[in-house]
């Protein structure tokens, strides 16, 4: 799943559902009990390229619990638009949906799903890394089952550049091209991050917590506009395209694309963390957003399927169903024993997400229901500073109308 495939939420859309939410249960999920107590009928949302592995997993959830009836099938417009998709019709939408968390905020908010229980919760919490676990909580509560951890990392053909080559982006652009994309918000909102600024708060939850309308937000749209001229910086929509024909060295990209990138360099695959980048004159960690994909139980799941719903969502993304994931997909667990399977640990481009998953490698997607709009503006931001068609002298202006827009209460 790629966290920069969204299609935001109009004002209106959000009117219209929110009469929905007073119908949803104010209950936490059902506790987990034993399996001869577990009965019921769950339909369960995963993405296209996902149902065969997942109707595996399901196998192995009914050896555990015969008497639950699961219906595993796609997502209607992918996992993406889970808040979309499941706010046309909470009542009509699978028992359990795969989501990103960056949308977890604003369906606990409009009643779409409830907080984990307490004993879901000391699961989570005992089994995942933290970073996963405060990527599903809303408010101080869980409202999500995590599985993977996504964080871009760079990949790079090892016959055309070194290791030390791409730890900084000066060093890597001058010897060699990196083919990108300017358009793509996921790929360079993180820039602002990089030089200092803040996107609703350290927490990613204070409204007015966004300090982009700064120097530091100036500086990073500096930074974003001598790419331009940068003779080794590729402006494309197809990077891959670009690696594979050799014209680029190098591109910022996802675990979704590990297998691609490994078929198409063969020998040559090379991947690592973020490298260096100089902002406002000084050198800095190039930062990525740290997304967290997470199953969430459906809050209008009838009543005699709510146990059963939840027992799922816990079971998929156990241990057991985290490594399915990553053995077909390549997704990151972060169930912490997972981690340690020697499949994941020694695997390099596992272990560049994981650093890039770390403490000043990346922020965590904020949660906040204003993010629809932060996705609507910041890529004509980003890719009007880099073409240029947003002026130096106009940069501290843009900025404050982007800050006040993506600051408003809904």
């Amino acid at each position: 799943m790629k966290f920069w495939q969204k299609i935001a939420i109009s004002s209106s859309s959000l009117v219209a559902v929110t009469l929905l939410a007073a119908c949803g249960n104010s209950k936490t999920s059902e506790e987990k009990t034993d399996s001869s107590k577990v009965t019921g009928s769950v339909k369960l949302w995963v993405d296209t390229t996902q149902v065969s592995y997942y109707k595996t997993i399901a196998k192995n959830f009914n050896k555990k619990y015969p008497d639950v009836k699961v219906k595993v099938t796609q997502s209607p417009n992918g996992s993406a638009n889970a808040k979309t998709d499941v706010g046309k019709d909470p009542s009509k939408a699978a028992d359990v949906f795969e989501v990103p968390n960056d949308q977890l905020g604003s369906m606990a908010d409009q009643g779409y799903i409830n907080p984990l229980s307490p004993t879901a919760t000391k699961t989570v919490k005992k089994n995942n890394v933290a970073v996963s676990v405060k990527g599903v909580e809303w408010n101080n509560k869980l409202y999500a089952y995590p599985f993977a951890e996504q964080a871009q990392t760079l990949y790079y053909n090892k016959s055309k550049v070194s290791a030390d080559d791409v730890k900084d982006w000066d060093t890597l652009t001058s010897k060699g091209v990196i083919a990108t994309d300017f358009t793509n918000a996921y790929n360079f909102y993180p820039i602002f991050l990089s030089a200092g600024t803040y996107l609703y708060g350290k927490d990613g939850e204070t409204l007015k917590g966004t300090n982009v309308n700064t120097q530091k937000g100036v500086d990073a749209m500096t930074w974003l506009a001598q790419q331009k001229s940068n003779k080794g910086v590729m402006q494309t929509s197809n990077a891959l395209n670009q690696l594979k024909s050799g014209k680029a060295v190098a591109t910022l990209d996802g675990p979704w694309d590990t297998a691609n990138i490994k078929k198409i360099l063969g020998k040559n695959f090379g991947v690592a963390p973020y490298p260096t980048i100089t902002v406002g004159g000084k050198k800095v960690q190039m930062q990525a957003f740290l997304g967290i994909e997470a199953f969430a139980v459906n809050s209008h799941t009838a009543t005699k399927n709510q146990k059963a719903a939840a027992t799922l969502a816990e079971f998929i993304t156990n241990k057991q169903s985290q490594l399915i994931v990553y053995k077909n997909s390549g997704q990151v667990p972060v169930d912490k024993a997972a981690q340690k399977a020697d499949t994941v640990a020694n695997d390099e481009a596992t272990k560049a997400v994981m650093t890039m998953a770390g403490s000043g490698y990346s922020t965590p997607m904020p949660k906040m229901s204003q993010m629809a709009t932060f996705w609507n503006l910041s890529a004509p931001l980003i890719n009007g500073a880099y073409t240029g068609s947003i002026k130096a002298a106009d940069y501290s202006a843009k900025l404050q109308t982007f800050h006040d827009a993506i600051s408003k209460a809904n």
